[in-house]
């Protein structure tokens, strides 16, 4: 084989051979270097090996040495990093639209991004209600936090925010963490909710995970095991998040000012808020007026009543009445 070709060749086994098997936590030496090259038939000296590093450095390849009894190399950042892979794998395990079969494939084409060592942990599972549509930018962040306390039988801690009527963050318990023994992620309409077991009340609690914030793995283990072993999540998840379909209309809300963050929770940070007075405000959405919307709305007593159209009112006070002869 021509000089040129050979050259070609052992710079395209060398990068694969640093995605395949090196991470922080596993370098790779000089000998192993020249043993896996010869072993796919490319016969290489130290000297040109170090000018091979150099070259794929060169071509943006992230290759760290680590130096010490023996100096080793290894790839330190990749197109895809593990957490992202996760959060992928996760996603798409929670598309109802995508087969077994074709999830399969689509996860085995992720894990093939990932180096050897990796792999394993795209192998797990997410409970999943509906699908996730959005999610923020940091979130894999978090979630691979939860994933790393499940997989290692830890509580996590972590600080919770809520929205306030004028659409700011505000940190719950005036800023103190929470600390939560977690079990299970659920995937429910456009959010992704931690099921844990609170210590402190002895319950199981569910926590919406883009409301998390500095997540970070504790000491302590991991309680609620009796109790989450008895728990139906399915049926939870449903109870709990679950909404019936139909044809949607645009609804009016008037509301009191404590429910700003229940309002955006549920509809979404462009939830455009209009001041009715002092203690109120108003909001339009678009919902689906089931029994379960109305029975929700409800559920507020008179801090949020129903403003227009005047046919979805109407049978919120249908309801109310009917709730009051039983």
């Amino acid at each position: 084989m021509p000089r040129s070709v050979n050259q070609k060749k052992k710079l395209a086994v060398l990068r694969e051979l640093f995605l395949e098997r090196t991470d922080a936590l596993h370098p790779i030496t000089m000998k192993e270097i020249i043993a896996a090259l010869n072993a796919a038939g490319i016969s290489a000296e130290r000297k040109s090996i170090y000018n091979d590093i150099e070259l794929l450095r060169e071509l943006g390849t992230d290759i760290q040495t680590v130096r010490g009894k023996t100096t080793g190399y290894y790839l330190a950042s990749r197109e895809f990093e593990l957490p992202e892979l996760k959060l992928l794998a996760d996603a798409v395990r929670a598309s109802k639209f995508i087969t077994e079969k074709k999830s399969a494939q689509l996860i085995k084409k992720l894990s093939n991004l990932a180096n050897c060592h990796d792999r394993g942990s795209l192998k797990r599972e997410v409970f999943v209600s509906n699908r996730v549509k959005s999610m923020n930018e940091d979130i894999y962040v978090t979630v691979d936090r939860i994933h790393e306390a499940i997989e290692n039988d830890k509580r996590i801690s972590f600080g919770y925010f809520q929205w306030t009527a004028e659409k700011k963050k505000e940190l719950r318990r005036g800023g103190e963490r929470y600390e939560v023994s977690p079990w299970a992620l659920v995937w429910d309409d456009s959010n992704y909710y931690l099921v844990g077991f609170d210590s402190e009340h002895q319950a199981i609690r569910h926590y919406r995970v883009d409301k998390m914030i500095s997540t970070k793995l504790c000491e302590a283990e991991r309680e609620g095991r009796e109790e989450f072993e008895a728990f139906d999540i399915r049926s939870y998840s449903g109870a709990v998040f679950g909404m019936f379909g139909g044809k949607p209309e645009r609804v009016a809300l008037s509301c009191t000012n404590r429910l700003a963050n229940v309002m955006i929770d549920r509809f979404g940070q462009d939830t455009v808020i209009l001041k009715e007075s002092d203690e109120r405000f108003r909001i339009h959405v678009n919902v689906v007026p089931s029994p379960v919307f109305l029975g929700w709305v409800l559920s507020f007593g008179g801090e949020v009543s129903i403003v227009s159209p005047e046919s979805v009112a109407e049978k919120a006070r249908c309801i109310a009445e009917s709730n009051k002869k039983i």
